[in-house]
Protein backbone atom coordinates (compact mmCIF):
# COMPACT_ATOMS: atom_id res chain seq x y z
CA UNK A 1 0.00 0.00 0.00
CA UNK A 2 1.28 3.39 -1.17
CA UNK A 3 0.35 6.56 1.39
CA UNK A 4 0.38 10.15 -0.16
CA UNK A 5 3.19 11.72 2.08
CA UNK A 6 6.76 11.44 2.15
CA UNK A 7 6.55 8.07 3.07
CA UNK A 8 5.60 4.33 2.30
CA UNK A 9 3.34 2.14 5.50
CA UNK A 10 5.14 -0.60 5.51
CA UNK A 11 3.11 -3.22 7.34
CA UNK A 12 4.68 -6.84 8.32
CA UNK A 13 3.52 -9.59 10.74
CA UNK A 14 6.61 -10.61 12.76
CA UNK A 15 5.07 -13.54 14.43
CA UNK A 16 1.65 -14.64 14.92
CA UNK A 17 0.87 -12.42 17.54
CA UNK A 18 2.27 -9.26 15.87
CA UNK A 19 1.29 -6.68 13.56
CA UNK A 20 4.41 -4.46 12.37
CA UNK A 21 4.07 -0.56 10.94
CA UNK A 22 6.85 1.68 9.60
CA UNK A 23 6.47 4.35 8.48
CA UNK A 24 9.16 7.59 7.83
CA UNK A 25 8.34 11.22 8.25
CA UNK A 26 9.65 14.06 6.91
CA UNK A 27 9.98 15.88 10.16
CA UNK A 28 12.49 15.69 13.42
CA UNK A 29 12.12 13.23 15.86
CA UNK A 30 11.00 15.43 18.67
CA UNK A 31 8.13 17.21 16.82
CA UNK A 32 6.85 13.50 15.37
CA UNK A 33 7.03 12.02 19.25
CA UNK A 34 5.05 15.73 20.08
CA UNK A 35 2.08 15.21 17.47
CA UNK A 36 2.30 11.59 18.20
CA UNK A 37 1.37 11.88 21.97
CA UNK A 38 -0.03 15.03 22.58
CA UNK A 39 -4.26 14.67 22.94
CA UNK A 40 -4.69 18.15 21.04
CA UNK A 41 -2.55 17.15 18.36
CA UNK A 42 -3.99 13.45 18.23
CA UNK A 43 -7.47 14.94 17.49
CA UNK A 44 -6.36 16.44 13.92
CA UNK A 45 -4.61 13.24 12.73
CA UNK A 46 -6.28 10.27 14.51
CA UNK A 47 -8.17 8.28 12.28
CA UNK A 48 -10.00 9.14 8.71
CA UNK A 49 -10.17 12.14 7.16
CA UNK A 50 -14.23 12.09 7.37
CA UNK A 51 -13.81 11.45 11.43
CA UNK A 52 -14.77 14.19 14.30
CA UNK A 53 -12.89 14.27 16.98
CA UNK A 54 -15.21 13.64 19.96
CA UNK A 55 -12.91 12.42 23.07
CA UNK A 56 -9.16 12.71 23.14
CA UNK A 57 -7.04 12.32 26.48
CA UNK A 58 -4.32 11.49 27.75
CA UNK A 59 -1.99 11.59 30.17
CA UNK A 60 1.53 11.03 28.96
CA UNK A 61 3.43 9.35 31.17
CA UNK A 62 3.96 5.86 32.60
CA UNK A 63 0.38 4.48 34.84
CA UNK A 64 -1.25 7.31 33.31
CA UNK A 65 -4.14 6.61 31.10
CA UNK A 66 -5.36 7.69 27.59
CA UNK A 67 -9.09 7.54 25.19
CA UNK A 68 -9.45 8.34 21.82
CA UNK A 69 -12.91 8.70 20.84
CA UNK A 70 -14.13 10.08 17.00
CA UNK A 71 -16.97 9.75 15.37
CA UNK A 72 -17.77 8.69 11.39
CA UNK A 73 -20.05 7.15 9.06
CA UNK A 74 -20.32 3.22 9.42
CA UNK A 75 -23.00 1.60 7.14
CA UNK A 76 -25.01 4.88 6.55
CA UNK A 77 -24.93 5.62 10.04
CA UNK A 78 -22.73 8.00 12.36
CA UNK A 79 -21.53 5.86 15.23
CA UNK A 80 -18.27 6.31 17.68
CA UNK A 81 -15.24 4.72 17.82
CA UNK A 82 -13.41 4.52 20.80
CA UNK A 83 -10.11 2.98 22.17
CA UNK A 84 -8.49 3.54 25.21
CA UNK A 85 -5.29 1.96 27.20
CA UNK A 86 -2.71 2.83 29.32
CA UNK A 87 1.11 4.20 28.97
CA UNK A 88 3.05 1.50 30.81
CA UNK A 89 6.50 3.68 29.27
CA UNK A 90 7.25 7.06 28.57
CA UNK A 91 10.82 7.92 27.01
CA UNK A 92 10.21 11.23 25.28
CA UNK A 93 11.42 11.45 22.42
CA UNK A 94 12.34 8.08 21.56
CA UNK A 95 10.22 5.16 22.73
CA UNK A 96 6.65 4.80 24.12
CA UNK A 97 4.87 1.31 25.53
CA UNK A 98 1.25 1.62 25.96
CA UNK A 99 -1.70 -1.18 26.25
CA UNK A 100 -4.77 -0.80 23.61
CA UNK A 101 -8.61 -1.97 24.13
CA UNK A 102 -10.74 -1.50 21.02
CA UNK A 103 -14.16 -0.59 22.42
CA UNK A 104 -15.85 -1.64 19.21
CA UNK A 105 -18.91 -1.20 17.82
CA UNK A 106 -21.89 -3.27 18.70
CA UNK A 107 -21.11 -6.91 17.88
CA UNK A 108 -17.54 -6.09 17.09
CA UNK A 109 -15.11 -6.08 19.93
CA UNK A 110 -11.76 -8.04 19.65
CA UNK A 111 -12.00 -10.66 22.41
CA UNK A 112 -9.00 -11.44 25.13
CA UNK A 113 -6.64 -9.14 27.00
CA UNK A 114 -5.27 -6.15 25.45
CA UNK A 115 -2.78 -5.57 22.62
CA UNK A 116 0.52 -3.94 23.81
CA UNK A 117 2.03 -1.53 21.08
CA UNK A 118 5.37 -0.41 21.28
CA UNK A 119 6.78 2.23 19.54
CA UNK A 120 9.91 4.27 18.76
CA UNK A 121 11.01 7.40 17.05
CA UNK A 122 14.36 7.39 15.19
CA UNK A 123 15.75 10.32 13.52
CA UNK A 124 17.94 10.60 10.72
CA UNK A 125 19.29 13.98 8.35
CA UNK A 126 15.73 15.59 9.93
CA UNK A 127 13.68 12.85 8.80
CA UNK A 128 11.62 10.13 11.43
CA UNK A 129 11.72 6.79 11.11
CA UNK A 130 8.48 5.50 13.51
CA UNK A 131 8.25 1.52 14.12
CA UNK A 132 5.10 0.53 15.69
CA UNK A 133 4.66 -3.27 16.80
CA UNK A 134 1.61 -4.05 18.07
CA UNK A 135 1.13 -7.90 20.11
CA UNK A 136 -1.97 -9.19 20.39
CA UNK A 137 -2.99 -12.13 22.69
CA UNK A 138 -3.53 -14.74 20.05
CA UNK A 139 -3.49 -15.34 17.02
CA UNK A 140 -7.51 -14.78 16.53
CA UNK A 141 -6.99 -11.51 18.04
CA UNK A 142 -4.09 -10.23 15.37
CA UNK A 143 -5.65 -11.08 12.65
CA UNK A 144 -9.30 -9.43 13.29
CA UNK A 145 -7.34 -6.55 13.90
CA UNK A 146 -5.81 -7.40 10.02
CA UNK A 147 -9.10 -8.15 8.30
CA UNK A 148 -10.64 -4.88 10.44
CA UNK A 149 -9.25 -2.75 7.30
CA UNK A 150 -6.64 -0.92 10.01
CA UNK A 151 -3.66 -0.94 7.52
CA UNK A 152 -5.42 1.57 5.55
CA UNK A 153 -7.00 3.85 8.28
CA UNK A 154 -3.51 4.04 9.50
CA UNK A 155 -1.78 4.40 6.20
CA UNK A 156 -4.10 7.72 6.01
CA UNK A 157 -3.88 8.97 9.61
CA UNK A 158 0.13 8.29 9.44
CA UNK A 159 -0.17 10.71 6.52
CA UNK A 160 -2.43 13.11 8.31
CA UNK A 161 0.44 13.05 10.75
CA UNK A 162 3.38 14.02 8.58
CA UNK A 163 0.90 17.11 7.32
CA UNK A 164 0.37 18.11 10.93
CA UNK A 165 4.31 17.89 11.91
CA UNK A 166 4.82 20.19 8.74
CA UNK A 167 2.47 22.65 9.25
CA UNK A 168 3.79 22.80 12.49
CA UNK A 169 7.00 22.88 11.98
CA UNK A 170 6.68 25.90 9.33
CA UNK A 171 4.51 27.84 12.00
CA UNK A 172 7.47 27.92 14.99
Amino acid sequence: MTSTGSGRLEVTLPSDLEIRMTRVFDAPRALVFEVFTRPEHVARWWGWRTSEPVVFEADVRPGGAWRYVARDAYEGEMVEVGFHGEYLEVEAPARVVYTEIFEGLEGNEFPGDPGLNTVTFEEHDGRTTVVSTSRYPSKEVRDLVIESGMETGAAESYDRLEELAIALAAAR
